[in-house]
């Protein structure tokens, strides 16, 4: 289950995302976002995110090239972004991976 926490601090929004991410949750988040940043720059904190699948990992993958700051990624998820930023990701195969 995704939880997310929003703080804004000075002209920042933060949006502190716990637990997984999942391709039901992006619709959602996707909505949120857009909201945010017509009037703020938006950070994504993911020091608490521990479950991600590959159509989440696209979508945050989007968001960082659009602007969208992401924070605190574990290495696992940053590595996995990278791939799909130079089309190296997983080839369409939906699979999750654990936080080591």
């Amino acid at each position: 289950m995704l939880r997310i926490q929003r703080f804004e601090r000075n002209d920042e929004v933060r949006l502190l995302l716990s637990g997984r991410i999942e391709g039901k949750d992006v619709t959602e988040l996707r909505r949120l976002i857009n909201e945010e940043s017509q009037s703020h720059p938006i950070t994504l904190d993911l020091k608490e995110l521990r479950l991600v699948d590959r159509e989440s990992v696209l979508f945050l993958a989007q968001c960082e090239s659009t602007g969208i700051t992401l924070e605190h990624a574990c290495a696992y998820v940053r590595e996995w972004i990278a791939r799909e930023h130079t089309g190296t990701g997983s080839g369409g195969t939906k699979r999750s991976r654990r936080e080591r």
